[in-house]
């Protein structure tokens, strides 16, 4: 029902009761029906309605949608150190952690799958009094009391009603987190400082957040192997709105609006989503709103070396995460067959053997985990001791105490060779170790990481940010596990939100997600493209990683910032989601929205495009345009200076892109930089896409 009319949530849950009343006949039934009452950011209300009835409601006034509660999927300690948040105790150590005191005192509200309260990176030692700003709860349920909160975990509710009994099936009913999931996703954010971590060995040193200082607020909406309902999710943004959190950080996919997350930045609330794991597929990004912060997955510094000794003492290397102990010296017979399928290995004797599965041919065809995870079910099904896996890239390893390594298709047909020349074949697959540093090829965008541009919001480039997210090591119950996925690059983003807050109070969600945009990187650091993995492998573009990839002290003093009215975002949602009878011209305006990037998708003849950057630096600033136009067009900017001062603190231009040819084309990528003096560089990404016809293009 959109903005609520009354302060006194009494009063929004009693409209809610009448309207329902209304349509099943009286109040016992409207209480009955209803599931959750939406009265804190916003009015709404979840009720178990027939198809008929709810049909009745959506014809009432003051009723903007009615939608059927659908569900989302969760999307599943050296990345601080890599991201150059380090040394935190030390002089030397990030000039943001130091300047944002480590997130002190600054509330991310966690919405996933609970918390396993006992962690020790959850441990409260140290803290003060609750912020006075506060006023969530800590909600009891099932092996988890009022003492599970504390002065790190400052709230925690749950939301099971609208869930099947199939997905609360084993459940803890309470904010305490089964899954591990939601765990993982605090810990990355906020979590303390613990020594000596590690995955059997694996990784070992310090795990901690990337505001190792905030205090958490906990939200399970999100159940069984992680499914969040809408109903559930709506409940969780309401109460977390007025709860008093100052991010919203949610580790889940939807190809549509999570609802309530626009109220939640109308009222300053940074929301910051993961972009989906069905890369690298294009056209496959989820949480593509223009509103809130959407991060693609990236590689770290750090690999997972895996030896593999042939019989012929040739040996080769791959990437794993296998830690159990095997015998040194014990060699199994390898087997290569022409096909991993189940029809192909069905018709072999795997039992004792260790199964090469090469077939490039394949690899199109199924994401890399998926194309690892049936062969591995497979093989284990069929007896095997041990699996050998050639994908187009090995950086995705998944924990196992199952002898198995991935490899490149080089690496590959060398063992393919050596199989199919020697009469009794053997290998051996040893444990992994740990590398990090410049040896690493790092960052690239991960191969899973969904790619835009979205089929839904075409004008819109997203995802707008990449963060580390694959093998991140993060507490899950007692211990730490690895974790790879856009839900790990999600709180990356929100940690560092969250101390951009805590260093710019006054910053609007706009401010900080253009902060974060316009500062990041586009080439790693030895000044090369960064690149996407996928097949084959790429350099990234902008649908791969947005502005790049994130830079946190640089994001801290970003020059420029691409400043947004959340009344925008309004119209936005209202002409875009829910069209309504005043959006005939809106069109042609959604390349103006003031978002820190653009994208042209229907480029017939010229466009103008229009934005308007505020200093946030030094008052008295000069700023010139560096433009890289997208092949095949045409673009300029008026003006190419532009100057501030004490009394003039934000500053408009245009940019003019015209097509150079006549073509129905795809898109291509630009820029669009601001520079002053070299002390800052404030860039957004440009795509573009050429059309002749609306019926027919190539959007790829």
């Amino acid at each position: 029902m959109g903005e609520k009319h009354h302060d006194a949530p009494s009063v929004v849950t009693a409209l809610h009761h009448d309207i329902l009343s209304s349509v099943l006949g009286s109040k016992d039934e409207a209480q009955k029906s209803i599931v959750y009452s939406y009265k804190h950011g916003f009015s709404g209300f979840a009720a178990m309605l027939t198809e008929s009835q709810a049909k009745t409601i959506a014809g009432l006034p003051g009723v903007v949608s009615v939608k059927p509660n659908t569900y989302h999927r969760t999307h599943t300690t050296r990345s601080w150190d890599f991201l150059g948040l380090d040394n935190y105790h030390q002089s030397s150590g990030s000039d943001l952690l130091k300047n944002a005191k480590y997130g002190e005192d600054i509330i991310v509200g966690v919405v996933d799958t609970g918390i396993w309260p006992e962690s020790q990176s959850f441990d409260d030692r140290g803290y003060g009094p609750l912020p006075v700003r506060w006023k969530g709860t800590c909600q009891t349920g099932t092996v988890f009391n009022t003492t599970s909160c504390n002065k790190k975990i400052i709230g925690a509710r749950w939301y099971a009603a609208g869930m099947s009994a199939e997905e609360l099936k084993g459940e803890y009913m309470s904010p305490r987190d089964k899954n591990g999931h939601g765990t993982h996703v605090a810990s990355t954010i906020a979590g303390g400082e613990v020594r000596n971590a590690s995955f059997g060995g694996l990784a070992a040193g310090v795990a901690r957040g990337g505001a190792p200082r905030a205090r958490l607020a906990v939200y399970k909406a999100c159940w069984g192997a992680g499914s969040c309902g809408d109903a559930a999710l709506l409940a969780a943004v309401d109460d977390a709105i007025n709860d008093g959190v100052d991010v919203l950080s949610l580790s889940l996919g939807s190809s549509d609006e999570i609802p309530g997350t626009l109220h939640a930045v109308a009222r300053g609330i940074t929301v910051v989503f993961n972009a989906g794991n069905d890369g690298p597929a294009a056209h496959t990004i989820q949480n593509a709103v223009p509103w809130v912060l959407t991060v693609a997955a990236s590689t770290i510094d750090r690999s997972f070396p895996t030896m593999i000794s042939l019989g012929n003492k040739k040996k080769l290397v791959g990437q794993s995460l296998f830690i159990a102990p095997v015998n040194s010296n014990e060699y199994f017979p390898l087997v290569a067959p022409d096909s991993c399928d189940e029809e192909s290995l069905a018709s072999k004797n795997l039992t004792g053997m260790v199964v090469l599965c090469s077939a490039p041919w394949e690899a199109s065809d199924k994401l890399p985990p998926k194309g690892f995870g049936d062969a591995a079910n497979l093989v284990v099904k069929a007896g095997a001791k041990g699996l050998i896996f050639a994908q187009d890239n090995s950086n995705s390893p998944t924990p196992s105490n199952f002898p198995y390594v991935l490899v490149d298709f080089k690496i590959a047909h060398r063992i393919w060779s050596y199989a199919k020349t020697e009469e009794k074949p053997v290998v051996k697959i040893s444990p992994a170790v740990s590398v990090v540093g410049n040896g690493v090829l790092s960052p690239r965008v991960a191969a899973f990481s969904s790619r835009g541009p979205s089929p839904a919001f075409s004008g819109i480039i997203k995802p707008d940010i990449a963060a580390p997210g694959v093998s991140i090591l993060a507490a899950v119950r007692n211990s730490y596990m690895f974790m790879s996925g856009t839900s790990m690059a999600c709180p990356h983003v929100s940690a560092i939100v969250a101390l951009l807050k805590s260093v710019h109070p006054d910053w609007s969600p706009a401010m900080i997600k253009s902060a974060i945009v316009t500062s990041a990187s586009v080439t790693d650091r030895f000044g090369m493209p960064i690149q996407a993995e996928g097949a084959p492998r790429k350099l990234a573009d902008p649908f791969d990683f947005g502005g790049g990839h994130i830079n946190p002290d640089k994001a801290a003093d970003p020059g420029l910032v691409y400043d947004v009215d959340a009344r925008e975002y309004t119209k936005f949602f209202n002409c875009t989601l829910g069209p309504k009878d005043d959006c005939d011209t809106y069109a042609g305006q959604l390349y103006q929205l003031n978002l820190p990037s653009i994208a042209v998708s229907d480029l017939k003849g010229s466009v103008v495009v229009s934005r308007t950057v505020t200093n946030v630096g030094s008052l008295d600033a000069t700023y010139r345009v560096i433009v890289e136009a997208p092949p095949g067009v045409d673009m300029s900017v008026e003006p190419s200076v532009i100057r501030f001062n004490s009394s003039s603190k934000t500053a408009r231009f245009q940019v003019t892109f015209r097509a150079k040819q006549w073509v129905q084309g795809g898109y291509t990528f630009g820029s669009l930089t601001w520079l002053d003096d070299n002390t800052h560089s404030v860039r957004i990404p440009v795509a573009v896409r050429t059309v002749i016809e609306d019926f027919i293009a190539d959007t790829s």
